[in-house]
């Protein structure tokens, strides 16, 4: 019933998603959540965990741009520190976020992936998209009545999920 909102891919964690995952799924460009995703929604700068992995990815040679529903300061204060392209104010699960940002980095469909924490704005948009997914595990909880709402629904939708 629900299998249109499920991830392609879930990990617990961006930390969890091992290198050779992009090599061996033909991936050559990600697009990344920032909140909750990468770092605590509470941190404007990435944390070592964040940049061991945008660090792997461009090892890999995996180009990546972060797009984010939040707003230009936030965004790109995160984005800076390494020079990456970013959109803000992404409106997901509407999809021309998605689509801008795999432009400014010359991505397409067959070799592009969204990576976010939520199923229905970063998982549905990047399904929208026509892109695979991946949903990690959010870093933390927010604790506003919205969140704990979305996060009740998403639990119900991916209880028979199996990756």
């Amino acid at each position: 019933m629900y299998e249109r909102f499920y991830p392609d891919y879930k990990f617990t964690s961006v930390q969890s998603i091992p290198a050779d995952f992009f090599a061996e799924k033909g991936i050559k460009n990600a697009l990344l959540d920032i909140d909750n995703t990468l770092v605590s929604y509470t941190r404007s700068t990435a944390d070592d965990a964040a940049r061991r992995f945008l660090g792997m990815l461009s090892e890999n040679g995996i180009k990546y741009a972060f797009v984010s529903n939040n707003h230009r300061e936030r965004v790109e204060t995160f984005a800076r520190e390494f020079g990456a392209i970013f959109v803000h104010d992404a409106a997901k699960p509407l999809t021309f976020g998605i689509k801008k940002a795999m432009r400014l980095i010359g991505a397409d469909k067959s070799n592009t992936v969204l990576i976010g924490d939520q199923l229905f704005t970063d998982v549905l948009a990047g399904k929208r998209a026509g892109i695979p997914t991946v949903m990690v595990d959010p870093i933390e909880a927010k604790e506003t009545p919205f969140f704990s709402m979305k996060r009740r629904l998403e639990k119900i939708v991916l209880k028979d999920f199996k990756p």
